[in-house]
């Protein structure tokens, strides 16, 4: 069971997630990582923004393309362009771009 005050065998943290009693930052490997964290992708695109190459490995299908603007109102605003793609290897792959910083990630769908 998890607590906000930590008894019970387990806290929330600071940000709301539970974790083992003892917590801390550190797991059995060193220091854990955010789930599903975006990594930084080398993506080569078309003329008008579609990936053609992830890592090198040429793009056999593009499944899919959306957009996420969101945070506007904020100091750090969210604007991505996503798109699922299957490489020629077999592999799914979800990529955006960060439409403000011009950078490209990979992300788990």
């Amino acid at each position: 069971m998890f607590t906000s005050s930590g008894e019970g065998g387990g806290s929330w943290g600071n940000h709301g997630f539970p974790h083992a009693q003892g917590g801390g930052s550190r797991g059995t490997h060193g220091f854990t990582r955010a789930l599903n964290a975006p990594r930084p992708v080398v993506v080569e695109a078309s003329p008008v923004g579609v990936p053609v190459r992830v890592n090198r490995e040429a793009v056999a299908l593009l499944r899919e393309e959306w957009r996420v603007v969101d945070r506007w109102w904020t100091e750090a605003p969210v604007d991505r362009r996503y798109f699922d793609l299957v490489l020629e290897s077999g592999q799914n792959e979800c990529v955006f771009r960060d439409e403000g910083a011009g950078c490209w990630f990979s992300q788990r769908a």
